[in-house]
């Protein structure tokens, strides 16, 4: 296991399992929202998140965790170890809102510095994404899982146990 590959719908908790890993294993962690937002919550263009995806892609060891679909099959292919938490939209839209009460008013560490949590109409509009996304996201995920390629070893986890149960395993045997 030298790259790993963590993806899910909002909430799922992969920037959670990924510094669990990155802390287990000794990869270094990448968090994809570090790379879609600058500070005050501004996004990149397309063009700057395809660039940095694609630089951590080339790293010889990571943990990258997040979306931006339009750079899976570059990420797959680099990938040894693919990791998909299908986690329940309810659990994954209550995760959200205990998190914007948590990180209220700071930025989380998987985010850039200076996109502080907030609970406002935006965190209204991210929750509806959530729920209007949950069918079509999931989708193109369970497509991966089912027929990933063969240099890739696939896992699919829906509760926190099974999560556990792979993070007390030796990493080497994934």
């Amino acid at each position: 296991m030298k790259r790993v590959m963590i993806v899910g719908g909002p909430g799922s908790g992969k920037s959670t399992l990924a510094v669990a890993l990155g802390r287990k294993t000794g990869l270094p962690v990448y968090h994809m929202d570090k790379i879609h937002y600058r500070s005050g919550w501004n996004e990149r263009t397309r063009e700057e998140k395809d660039r940095l995806t694609h630089e951590v892609h080339l790293k010889d060891v990571w943990i990258f965790e997040g979306g931006h679909s339009s750079t899976y099959a570059e990420r797959i292919e680099r990938a040894d170890t693919f990791i998909w938490l299908d986690v329940p939209v309810m659990r994954r839209i209550f995760r959200v809102l205990k998190r914007s009460v948590k990180y209220n008013g700071q930025s989380r560490p998987d985010l850039a510095e200076g996109c502080p949590e907030q609970f406002n109409w935006q965190t209204v509009e991210f929750l509806r994404f959530i729920w209007r996304t949950r069918h079509s996201a999931r989708a193109k995920l369970e497509h991966i899982y089912r027929e990933p390629p063969d240099h890739l070893k696939v896992y699919r986890f829906s509760t926190l146990a099974e999560i556990d149960d792979f993070l007390a395993r030796p990493w080497q045997q994934g």
